[in-house]
């Protein structure tokens, strides 16, 4: 576990020494910023394995340090706000952070998030690989290439954040099925997001508004008082 990388971004020494501090006992490699500017000029030298970061900071925010990094690379981000706002919350994710936690936090919880952030993300390589070897998975005109994380419709590339691409490939993995809200956020974010289901239902109707855009014939349909699923 030690070959893995971690950025903590925060303005506030006390708690970057802190979320270290466990980070470290738990055998990662850890490197802290006090700003944005420099951890987005440092990763562009030198990529980590997962960013924890601060959301209000001098200078460069951490929205805008989520936005610049998902610009060319998916690595997994927590993000860190002292701030319990369900808008900050839906924010951070729709610009691709993987996981939201308010502070005051216990280091152990976040310590345990990214512990499943990072069994999350080897369990989805393992399926990438897998489905490389069909190549591509279709359901109707859509069509996802998962070595590429690519999705088309009529064979035009749609632009789709991480969560939204998540999301649409685990439901066409699973078309037929219906799912809960808190399924469906234990399976895209790698564990329940207790009492924050408003994130799903955002994150359904920022991607049927993409494939509508798209012309796509493929429906994400509702199931009252249950959830979603994609019919073939």
């Amino acid at each position: 576990m030690g070959e893995k990388l971690i950025y903590v971004v925060d303005d506030e020494k006390r708690i970057r020494d802190l979320i270290k501090s466990y980070l470290i006992k738990e055998g990662y490699d850890v490197k802290v910023f006090e700003d944005g500017d420099e951890a987005v000029r440092t990763f562009h030298e030198a990529a980590p394995d997962m960013m924890i970061l601060d959301i209000m900071m001098p200078g460069m925010d951490g929205y805008s340090v989520c936005r610049e990094i998902r610009k060319n690379s998916e690595v997994p981000i927590i993000m860190v706000s002292a701030k319990d706002d369900e808008i900050d919350r839906v924010l951070g994710l729709e610009l691709g952070s993987d996981d939201y936690i308010s502070k005051p936090f216990s280091p152990r919880e976040l310590v345990a998030r990214v512990k499943t952030i990072f069994r999350r993300v080897s369990k989805s390589a393992s399926e990438i690989n897998d489905n490389n070897r069909r190549n591509t998975i279709s359901c109707k005109d859509v069509v996802i290439t998962p070595e590429e994380r690519s999705i088309s419709v009529n064979r035009k590339d749609i632009e789709l954040t991480s969560k939204e691409y998540d999301f649409l490939l685990f439901m066409i993995q699973n078309k037929n099925k219906a799912f809960t809200r808190e399924q469906l956020l234990n399976s895209i974010w790698g564990y329940d997001f207790i009492g924050d289901t408003r994130a799903v239902d955002d994150l359904v109707k920022r991607v049927r508004k993409k494939l509508s855009s798209a012309g796509s014939k493929l429906e994400i349909v509702t199931v009252w008082g249950y959830g979603y699923k994609i019919m073939e």
